[in-house]
């Protein structure tokens, strides 16, 4: 099982956002349309009706997918600065190959490839896409851990395996995410986080609470104690938020989750759905959560 469905982002120019991903990360475009006031309403965003969106998948075929959804990303947004949805993390196989397609591009490296504070088997690099979106790359060299499992890329460029949530109160997050989606939170741990201290100017070395979120052996949500200089997301009223905008997660039963959704289940169409029921929960700092129903 699949936990992650999809990532939404926002950008100026879904189609021109499609093809840069589709020539620097090797993903295939398979859907085109527009937000239809029914799905924007789920997502409270009726702001978002009309917009154009483009669907993406990774070069192995996965059916976990990337979502360009149109929008105008506000003037005070700063990538890494503000809580909510922060980064996508996507497996690579060689992320060496990868740091050099990435300098040879529109994306911007802000962290070289590097193995992960207490974790040498797990080197990761990050870039900023043109849309303010921060991605990270990681190659996983050991998917197999004591507690958990992670991916094995089977492309070069693969699909997202963790979405990153920044918080303004992270063991509250933890209870909340617990409790809303029957998930299982990871011990919280120190480490250093080179992007995120470079966001705020800290010392290199200053050390990041975070802890990780999983169902069964399947880890896939990050969350992260951001720093108290951290804000809400600005963004426009009856819009989606700048950035990575909202996560779309996969559960078996809708009817098993208490909820509030911003409205009832529903079944939209297209990729992501596949003829399943949606819905949409408001977590964290506000952050929007979609969750469709699969096995």
């Amino acid at each position: 099982m699949l936990p992650i469905r999809a990532a939404t982002l926002v950008t100026p120019d879904p189609d021109a956002a499609a093809a840069l991903y589709g020539q620097w990360m090797d993903y295939s475009l398979v859907e085109v349309g527009e937000v239809t006031p029914e799905l924007a309403a789920s997502w409270g965003t009726p702001g978002a009706a009309g917009r154009r969106f483009t669907v993406c998948r990774p070069a192995s075929g996965q059916p976990v997918y990337l979502r360009f959804v149109q929008g105008e990303t506000h003037p005070d947004y700063q990538p890494l600065r503000s809580y909510g949805w922060a980064a996508i993390e996507i497996c690579v196989q060689d992320v060496e190959a990868v740091h050099t397609r990435m300098q040879a591009s529109p994306f911007e490296v802000i962290g070289p490839p590097a193995p992960l504070d207490g974790m040498p088997n797990i080197v990761a690099m990050q870039v900023r896409g043109p849309d303010q979106e921060i991605v990270f790359l990681t190659h996983i060299m050991s998917p197999n851990f004591p507690e958990f499992d992670l991916p094995s890329a089977q492309s070069l460029i693969d699909r997202i395996f963790i979405l990153v949530l920044a918080c303004s109160d992270m063991e509250g997050a933890k209870t909340w995410f617990e409790g809303a989606l029957k998930l299982r939170a990871g011990s919280t741990i120190e480490l250093a986080y080179n992007v995120l201290s470079d966001a705020f100017g800290l010392a290199p070395d200053h050390k990041h609470a975070i802890a990780t979120l999983s169902q069964g052996r399947n880890v896939f949500l990050e969350v992260d104690q951001y720093p108290a200089e951290a804000i809400p997301r600005p963004q426009y009223p009856g819009e989606l938020p700048p950035g990575v905008a909202m996560a779309t997660l996969v559960h078996p039963d809708l009817d098993a989750l208490e909820g509030p959704w911003i409205v009832p289940p529903h079944t939209p169409p297209g990729a992501i759905y596949g003829g399943a029921r949606a819905a949409t929960l408001r977590g964290p700092d506000g952050v929007l959560i979609e969750v469709v129903e699969g096995a």
